[in-house]
């Protein structure tokens, strides 16, 4: 490319640093990547978790994008935490109106504290509004299965029967991310409706740096097609990138009040 790519992300706002626009701002740049961003919510969260969000006017989250999209082209979009169905509605329209490519759907539903990040009522108009636009989302197990009323386990074997279910609901293709599942390895899946399902293979990496993971995927993606990579390859790197940085995050030492073990620190 002879321009820089530019990726914009809507989602929430962390003020930890480790999730959100920061994280995905952090890794777009990481890539090769210039960010934009715009926060969906305010949220009051640590390495315990989320406490609270705050969900600003709706005119407030357009006017936003208005105003950088009015002027600037975007190679690619991050979708994260929507918080409400009005917000969800709102990024439905926003796609139509600027025809935004390479949308890339983290499909944010719950904090790993338990906190509802997206509005019960909202679920459905997600599915109804957001999957046909979006060119891939990236959920994790527990998402999928909220998402299908199942309960995969994150198996090879059930990846086509999840391929059906996500193509009845209109989506294009998925990432499924397999962190959660019970294997000694964290293997992703990219499913695709023209393709068989493609394995991304990688061992668990055994850190307290967990914090903001599927940001950091989803983000990576995003950046991969906006520098006009295939999804699959797109995939590949943001995996790599994933796992190096998980590997190194370690290194990353903060000074905290008091010991925990429920402490989920960022990766970068």
């Amino acid at each position: 490319m002879n321009k820089t790519p530019v990726v914009l992300t809507i989602a929430g706002s962390d003020p930890y640093g480790g999730a959100g626009i920061q994280v995905d701002a952090k890794t777009i740049h990481a890539l090769g990547g210039y960010a934009l961003s715009v926060p969906t919510a305010l949220t009051s969260q640590n390495s315990q978790g989320v406490s609270d969000v705050f969900a600003p006017p709706i005119a407030v989250l357009e006017n936003q994008v208005s105003a950088l999209l009015d002027d600037m082209q975007v190679d690619a979009v991050k979708i994260g935490m929507l918080a409400s169905a009005e917000i969800v509605s709102c990024v439905a329209r926003l796609i139509d109106r600027y025809a935004l490519k390479n949308v890339v759907l983290d499909t944010v539903l719950v904090s790993s504290s338990g906190k509802d990040l997206l509005a019960l009522d909202a679920l459905d108009i997600l599915k109804a509004e957001l999957f046909p636009r979006a060119d891939v989302i990236t959920p994790n197990l527990p998402e999928l299965n909220r998402l299908l009323n199942t309960d995969y386990q994150g198996l090879a074997e059930e990846m086509d029967e999840i391929g059906e279910q996500l193509w009845r609901m209109n989506v294009k293709a998925a990432v499924i991310k397999g962190g959660h599942s019970a294997t000694d390895s964290c293997t992703d899946y990219v499913l695709q409706s023209d393709s068989t399902p493609e394995a991304l293979f990688a061992a668990r990496v055994q850190t307290s740096h967990t914090h903001g993971t599927g940001c950091v995927l989803s983000s990576a993606i995003a950046t991969g097609l906006a520098k006009g990579h295939a999804l699959s390859d797109s995939a590949h790197i943001a995996k790599a990138f994933l796992t190096e940085k998980l590997k190194a995050s370690d290194s990353l030492k903060l000074s905290y009040h008091q010991l925990s073990d429920n402490r989920r620190e960022p990766i970068l």
